[in-house]
């Protein structure tokens, strides 16, 4: 994955995430918008072969970088929760 900072304002951020899709896109998305120091979040992607997907964050006056720090540390607890609970699972 490349990144790219397009724009970055008090309380906005425009990132470019080259070679990722909707799927990464999708969950940052989701995250973003329930945190209640987020007022926008939302990406645009083009064409999903032709173009990279950029994601812009607007936020009530937190800084929008650590808001996207705050989100993808969520990510990674709830997919190491997963990791443990599935290799139970597995394991049983």
């Amino acid at each position: 994955m490349e990144l790219n900072i397009l724009s970055k304002a008090d309380y906005e951020l425009e990132v470019e995430l080259k070679g990722e899709t909707h799927t990464l896109l999708n969950l940052f998305k989701d995250f973003l918008i329930r945190d209640a120091r987020v007022e926008a979040a939302f990406y645009d992607m083009k064409h999903v072969s032709i173009s990279d997907p950029i994601l812009y964050i607007k936020t009530d006056g937190t800084d929008p970088i650590e808001v996207l720090k705050d989100a993808a540390s969520i990510i990674i607890v709830q997919c190491n929760e997963f990791i443990e609970v599935f290799s139970k699972a597995v394991n049983a």
